[in-house]
């Protein structure tokens, strides 16, 4: 029996590894979207497609890893060899999330043996299909969404395979950071294959593929305990989006969460029929929410590796918004339905763990822009300086903006002046919200106001998700967070009526967003003096709101 210490040892050593991938990515890679703002995971898994660790990136990245290297192992078995590199792409046929995820899975071969797989998933710049920038608001299908990857053999015992890397840059508008991002992602995984290897003849490679074992038996036993400490029972919860992308329609996510002792069934029957736009979820991506949701609201301290997951099933029936047919589209799933199969989950578990319960992360409001360089390269920038305000816990506010509730911080905030050296850009404003925060004993996040001018011509794809109606729902008596606002004016100042979801060509132009704010947790009568006194001073609420909201006159806390 291998003490706990040793594992617990055992999973920072494998979590360092990563880590150390990440690092290699974010230090070489090419696109801002990587080097800037880290949207990208690194993850390991055990020879049979078990995740082992988690620890680098974005979580809905990694806790359907799984699927992608079980792919591998089902496609190419008895092919994989020391040298080779994979790739893939594909949610239907390949085990990914959605398309922009292109994942490479490096097999780890120690004296001839395979025993694990070091891999990085990666949200590319752009992969071909309908609208610049891999977020194709107005397609219907995948085919409209940019090339798709089955499992590939895309390094072949140590050369690269030349057609295959030219078929990658041919249907990209990058090719230039295709590229070198994939030079990046090959080296982080190699990175950590060394590293893997270097453990594996420190402590002998079956005593490493025991370990792999016992890691994930521990991280099995500490939640089946956390579950346990919840009453049995059946628990319900939903949430909603507002559109299809086409047109104004509820979208519901519905769960039911059972709990029996120290296991649970996360049962997604009378969520929604698949929708005409991308917001549809692959079935990797819906175990992925559920996991993020589920090791968010329990434990922070939890093991991330595939013994968490064991007591948890899942029901997602087929041709649902949870787990939609093909050939539906689905690149916004990631982000869309994977936040409300997150705040469905948290809904439902909530009030009976308000000590835990996270009050909800307001929903993106942003855009993609795109346009032609001078030289006639094409660019592409992300708006993520728009993030939204997260939602408040116990003891702690909601961080200002902090990505979408998908990272759970894991996404980085880019630099402005970098962004404005890259792009044809001027951001004006970028700076946090008043009023906006869901009030609470711990308020929410306040979410950003965001403003910039595009400079050429441009094609914006938008994503409003968070508009016509607040998304930080409150928790244990917290406030809602204020919602979304999105507008784009010509170079005149006249107001450009834009669609909620959409593409749509605009000469030199100025967006402004104000970003979703998180929800509150707790009475806000019984938030202290001095955090009301200090979100007072800083702008944050008005006289208006701490008398009103906070039950403090204005001028006694000056």
């Amino acid at each position: 029996m291998i003490k706990a210490l040793k594992l617990t040892l055992l999973q920072k050593q494998l979590d360092h590894i990563s880590v150390q991938m990440g690092w290699v990515m974010q230090r070489t890679a090419r696109s801002p979207i990587f080097s800037e703002s880290h949207d990208f995971s690194c993850f390991i898994a055990d020879a049979r497609g078990l995740l082992i660790s988690v620890a680098d990136g974005i979580p809905i990245h990694t806790g359907s890893g799984g699927f992608a290297v079980e792919a591998v192992l089902r496609d190419w078995e008895g092919q994989i060899g020391p040298g080779d590199v994979f790739i893939l792409s594909d949610p239907y046929e390949a085990g990914g999330n959605h398309l922009p995820d292109w994942t490479i899975l490096h097999p780890v071969f120690y004296q001839g043996e395979l025993f694990a797989f070091t891999c990085n998933r990666a949200h590319q710049s752009d992969i071909g299909g309908g609208a610049a920038g891999t977020y194709n608001a107005d397609a219907t299908e995948i085919f409209h969404e940019g090339i798709r990857l089955p499992t590939l053999k895309l390094v072949e015992a140590g050369k690269v395979r030349k057609d295959l890397w030219r078929l990658l840059k041919l249907n990209s508008r990058c090719p230039e950071l295709v590229d070198g991002d994939l030079h990046a992602m090959i080296g982080s995984t190699s990175i950590g294959a060394e590293r893997l290897q270097a453990l594996a003849s420190e402590v002998s490679i079956a005593a490493l593929k025991d370990s792999f074992e016992a890691v994930m038996s521990y991280a099995e036993k500490r939640m089946r305990a956390v579950i346990a400490e919840v009453p049995n029972g059946v628990y319900f919860g939903e949430d909603a989006s507002n559109t299809d992308c086409f047109s104004e329609v509820e979208v519901p996510v519905r769960v039911k969460v059972t709990v029996q002792d120290d296991s649970l069934i996360v049962d997604f029957t009378g969520s929604a029929p698949q929708v005409k736009g991308f917001k549809n979820s692959s079935l990797a991506n819906t175990y992925s929410a559920v996991y993020v949701a589920l090791l968010a609201l329990f434990d922070s301290t939890l093991p991330k590796n595939s013994g968490s997951f064991r007591p948890i099933r899942i029901i997602a029936p087929e041709g649902t918004v949870v787990n939609a047919r093909a050939p539906a589209p689905m690149t916004s799933n990631t982000v869309y339905p994977a936040t409300e199969i997150i705040y469905a989950i948290w809904k439902a578990l909530g009030t009976t763990m308000l000590d835990r319960a996270c009050a909800g992360w307001g929903k993106a409001s942003h855009c993609v822009s795109s346009g032609v360089r001078p030289d006639g390269s094409t660019y592409v920038m992300y708006h993520m300086h728009a993030y939204p305000g997260a939602g408040a816990v116990r003891g702690r506010d909601g961080f200002n903006s902090l990505g979408t509730v998908i990272t759970l911080g894991g996404m980085q905030l880019p630099n402005v002046e970098v962004f404005e050296k890259k792009y044809p850009v001027r951001i004006l404003r970028q700076e946090f919200r008043k009023n906006a925060a869901g009030a609470g004993e711990y308020r929410g996040g306040t979410g950003i106001n965001y403003e910039v001018v595009i400079l050429s011509d441009t094609e914006l794809c938008f994503r409003g998700e968070g508009l016509r109606t607040a998304s930080g729902f409150g928790i244990a008596g917290g406030h809602e967070g204020e919602m979304s606002q999105l507008q784009v004016y010509d170079p005149e100042g006249r107001p450009i009526l834009t669609p909620q979801y959409g593409v749509k060509r605009f000469s030199a132009c100025r967006i402004v967003i104000a970003s979703s704010g998180g929800g509150g947790w707790g009475d806000p009568r019984r938030r202290d003096r001095d955090s009301v006194r200090r979100d007072l001073l800083d702008g944050i609420i008005d006289g208006e709101t701490a008398s009103k909201v906070y039950g403090y006159q204005a001028e006694l806390l000056k």
